[in-house]
């Protein structure tokens, strides 16, 4: 049972994030994003 849960979650979040960046141009936004924050936080 906590198997099966497990792996509707980890299905869930994964459609969530596929849905969240629907193009390639997303996805490098959001990577850029994630350096970024990255970047303030090693300048911190």
């Amino acid at each position: 049972m906590k198997r099966l849960t497990a792996l509707l979650l980890l299905a869930m979040f994964s459609v969530a994030t596929l849905t969240a960046c629907n193009t390639v141009q997303g996805v490098g936004k959001d990577v850029q994003k994630a350096g970024e924050k990255v970047e303030e936080a090693g300048n911190k």
